[in-house]
């Protein structure tokens, strides 16, 4: 069955990044340009640990690329206009049991706005981080959700699936998926309304999103999802085609990106076609079958052309509601209070969170 979009967006691409933004990065490539010394080879380090292919290598990107995210979403996360959110949620914390790569439980941070408190049958969202599935934690993201389950009025579950290359691929996914069936079945022992629950993720988290997608649609457990919201989210191989035809974000970080699917992968070669690992390539028929759905992207991004491929391929089968391309904004900019993209970004979540999900 086909899902009817309320085209509730059309931002006008403008073809160059918001002056905001590009005025931090000029100031960002002038503070690197005069790094020395010991900064100067790190940044030559990470460059080169791409382009390796080794058990020891990996590690030591891994190291490297978790210190450099970590602290960066660390600082963004203390702007006030994120902050001053959490004095209106109350934080819960679960644990969901899981069986497929060990006796694990995931952790899954729970925020309830308080106006929410008494209501017995309330809207969930449930969230994946960014990081590229390899950085970053959920209580990282906390500050970002705590604005959405305020703002827009729904309890936010914030899973913390385990990350590459620890766990490697369908693992980290099946941790998502198994806190999402856990919030689903316990519906209203959580005082959720199992008709209402969205899934989303951003970067790595948006990857996580629609591997869950793919699980749904191989197991016919669309039903558990109304809404579906993947965002900027890493989605085929395409990082790994001549970068001569790629845009200017996409070269620049094809061959981190490379890296980052090597390290989820648990042997790349024999899960090239794996929709899990990369859901881009999942089969028409099943993309059929993907919750419907809202892709998010902004205009400057490095998985652009792939999350343009696979909104295309979406409207064709029926499945997509929106895809909402940021204009002037790039990866990570939109996540800042500090620039204008922020506010539209946010207010798509809104909008989209009120007429798709709460409705």
């Amino acid at each position: 069955m086909r899902v009817e979009s309320k085209g509730l967006f059309n931002y006008p691409l403008q073809g160059s990044i918001d002056s905001d933004v590009a005025q931090f990065e000029s100031s960002l490539e002038q503070e690197v340009a005069k790094l020395t010394g010991v900064a100067k080879l790190m940044l030559h380090k990470m460059e080169e640990l791409s382009k390796c292919e080794s058990e020891a290598s990996d590690k030591e990107f891994t190291v490297m690329i978790r210190g450099m995210i970590d602290p960066f979403i660390t600082q963004i996360g203390a702007h006030p206009t994120l902050q001053q959110c959490s004095k209106h949620t109350v934080e819960t914390l679960l644990s969901v049991p899981t069986t497929h790569c060990t006796d694990y439980n995931v952790p899954v941070h729970v925020y309830t706005p308080t106006s929410l408190a008494h209501n017995t049958r309330n809207a969930a969202y449930i969230y994946a981080h960014g990081g590229g599935g390899v950085a970053s934690t959920a209580p990282l993201a906390k500050p970002w959700l705590d604005y959405i389950a305020v703002n827009c009025g729904v309890v936010v579950f914030n899973v913390d699936y385990r990350l590459a290359p620890e766990t490697k691929s369908p693992n980290n996914v099946l941790d998502f998926y198994e806190c999402l069936k856990f919030v689903y079945n316990n519906a209203a022992d959580l005082n959720i309304d199992p008709e209402k629950i969205a899934i989303a993720g951003e970067c790595g988290g948006g990857y996580i999103c629609l591997g869950t997608m793919v699980l749904l649609a191989q197991r016919d457990q669309t039903h558990l999802v109304k809404l579906a919201m993947p965002g900027m989210s890493l989605i085929d191989d395409y990082c790994f085609s001549p970068p001569s035809c790629m845009t200017r974000e996409e070269r620049r970080d094809s061959l981190s990106m490379r890296k980052i699917w090597r390290l989820r992968a648990t042997d790349l070669e024999s899960q090239w076609e794996d929709p899990v690992l990369f859901p881009g390539k999942v089969s028409d028929e099943l993309l059929a079958k993907f919750p419907p759905t809202i892709i998010n992207e902004v205009e400057f991004d490095m998985f652009i052309t792939e999350t343009s491929r696979l909104a295309n391929r979406l409207r064709r089968v029926g499945r997509l509601l929106e895809f909402v391309v940021i204009p002037g904004a790039k990866n990570g900019s939109n996540l800042n209070p500090e620039f204008k993209c922020f506010t539209a970004w946010q207010e798509t979540i809104k909008l989209s969170i009120q007429e798709y999900l709460l409705k």
